[in-house]
């Protein structure tokens, strides 16, 4: 039985185009041709184009391929250790694109994922991830950043105004205890603390109270945190972290 090139085409998974080259440069010969000179491939002709097919996937030039095919004193064996190696190699690469893309795909999934006109429309001219970068280099790798960014991932726009709803209400309520000259050891002080911390656990991370002295400690010894909370009212920074610390304290005792 023999098979026309349309047909081994199809089988293969080649164009007509390719088994033509293969003929022209010698490495399939199609073993009939009918009385009208159309190429006719016998299965012998298959056996060897699955050969090539499969040096081919391997990543052997056409020239090696025949060599190998044709030379009987050719090692096919020293061939393929060589090209072993290759293809452990480019699976190596591979991965390392793949795992480039999943990185890529997850950090599309994490964050804030607001258009340009959600975030105006939600934090003004502030950018809501203005220490993201900071954020990510001190506690990338712990279970709370972790948390965070997968809890972020799935607010939505009605989410994030909800939550920055709660952020200037408190900010208004605490810059006006300050300017007051409440205590940061008071009960109204200690209270808008706690509230604080509630704040973080409910839409970023549990929050203990160490953790929480820990962050207090950073919004007066980082000067773009003290800077943050000073933009609140003068002396702000400081009396929160004051506060933060003694209702830690109440709380741990």
């Amino acid at each position: 039985m023999s098979y026309s090139v349309g047909q081994v085409a199809g089988f293969a998974g080649v164009t007509v185009r390719t088994l033509h080259h293969y003929d022209q440069i010698g490495l399939l010969v199609p073993s009939e041709r009918n009385h009208a000179g159309h190429r006719r491939y016998s299965e012998t002709d298959l056996d060897r184009l699955q050969q090539i097919l499969f040096y081919r996937e391997l990543g052997f030039p056409l020239d090696e391929v025949q060599t190998l095919l044709d030379d009987p004193a050719t090692d096919p064996r020293a061939h393929l250790r060589r090209q072993h190696e290759v293809l452990v190699a480019r699976i190596e690469r591979l991965q390392k694109m793949a795992d480039a893309v999943e990185h890529a795909m997850e950090a599309q999934k994490m964050g804030i994922q607001l258009t340009p006109e959600e975030r105006f429309e939600v934090f003004g001219d502030k950018d809501p991830e203005e220490f993201s970068e900071e954020a990510e280099r001190r506690w990338g790798g712990t279970a709370a950043y972790a948390e965070s960014q997968r809890r972020a991932a799935t607010y939505s726009k009605e989410d994030w105004q909800r939550m920055k709803a709660e952020v200037d209400d408190w900010s208004a309520r605490y810059a006006a205890l300050v300017a007051a000259g409440e205590e940061p050891t008071g009960e109204r002080a200690l209270a808008m603390a706690e509230e604080h911390r509630a704040h973080i656990s409910r839409w970023f991370y549990e929050c203990p109270y160490e953790m929480h002295a820990a962050l207090g400690a950073m919004y007066v010894a980082d000067e773009r945190f003290k800077a943050f909370y000073d933009s609140m009212g003068e002396g702000v920074a400081d009396h929160l972290s004051t506060a933060i610390h003694a209702n830690a304290q109440r709380h741990q005792e």
